[in-house]
């Protein structure tokens, strides 16, 4: 019996591709890398990107190193807006930071009189009896430099100034004087001190908001003050007797006077890091002029 003829089995199909085309189903893998650069394979186009990164970082790192060094060098390098008088005020160093500009209307042996313009502070309360106690004063610059470096309705970073200021203050006047990232005072009603930190001066009135409810922001108007400088470490007893010693050679000008409700003002411009001898603090009472002078 005959079998009927069968076709033969065809081997499976394979797959053939045409030149210049690729195989349907398969996205080919995208890589980018440099002009010029050969990748053989996705291992070598990982370490390109990763080798891209770790440039890119450390360029950014070298231009950080450089902003650090040049922030460094203002407080390292004194500028010379002063004028000593003495050896001992030679010795004094101020960092290279803004300052409320002010002009010197007199000079005399044991100080010097001066006047400033008005600038905005920042303020806020501190806890604490003293001007100069450490936890109370630290939780103050604390609260105070969040708000200059970005804790603000616009998140933006400002510039530091200097002197810091610690101030007492009679119930009459919120007003304070000089340039300073930091003001203190004291109310004479309340007991209680304030820090300031003076804002730059290129913002003007135009100063955003704190986010913490405790910072305010005010005018200080312009003033006349008597200064006298000091280097060392400030301390309360020390600022007690340098204010006596002011008020009491002030009482011998003959074009000054201080003024009923003036209170005692201490600027301090150095960093911690300052040896005592190359500070530089000042003694500062607001004064007025005798019959038409001001």
């Amino acid at each position: 019996m005959a079998f009927p003829c069968l076709p033969a089995a065809r081997p499976p199909p394979r797959a053939v591709r045409a030149r210049g085309k690729r195989p349907r189903g398969r996205r080919p893998a995208l890589t980018v890398v440099a002009a010029g650069t050969r990748i053989s394979s996705g291992a070598e186009a990982r370490g390109s990107l990763v080798l891209a990164l770790v440039s890119q970082a450390l360029a950014a790192s070298q231009r950080r190193a450089v902003e650090l060094v040049t922030e460094a060098a203002k407080y390292a390098l004194p500028s010379g807006r002063f004028e000593p008088r003495t050896l001992e005020e030679a010795l004094m160093s101020v960092p290279d930071l803004e300052t409320v500009p002010f002009r010197i209307l007199k000079r005399e042996e044991e100080y010097e009189i001066r006047q400033v313009e008005s600038y905005y502070v920042a303020e806020t309360t501190m806890p604490g009896r003293t001007g100069f106690d450490f936890n109370g004063s630290s939780q103050s610059f604390n609260v105070l430099a969040s708000y200059l470096f970005g804790k603000n309705t616009r998140s933006e970073q400002m510039e530091m100034t200097t002197p810091v200021f610690t101030r007492k203050e009679e119930v009459r006047g919120e007003t304070m004087e000089m340039t300073t990232p930091v003001i203190t005072k004291k109310s004479a009603d309340e007991n209680k001190w304030k820090m300031s930190f003076v804002m730059p001066s290129k913002y003007g009135p135009d100063l955003p908001q704190a986010k913490d409810p405790s910072v305010t922001i005010k005018e200080v108007p312009s003033k006349i003050v008597a200064v006298a400088a000091f280097p060392g470490l400030v301390t309360d007893d020390d600022i007690s007797q340098r204010e006596s010693r002011l008020r009491k050679a002030l009482q011998k000008d003959t074009q000054y006077r201080v003024k009923e409700d003036s209170v005692v003002e201490i600027a301090q411009y150095n960093p911690p890091f300052t040896p005592p001898f190359a500070r530089r603090n000042e003694v500062a009472l607001e004064v007025e002029g005798l019959d038409s002078t001001s």
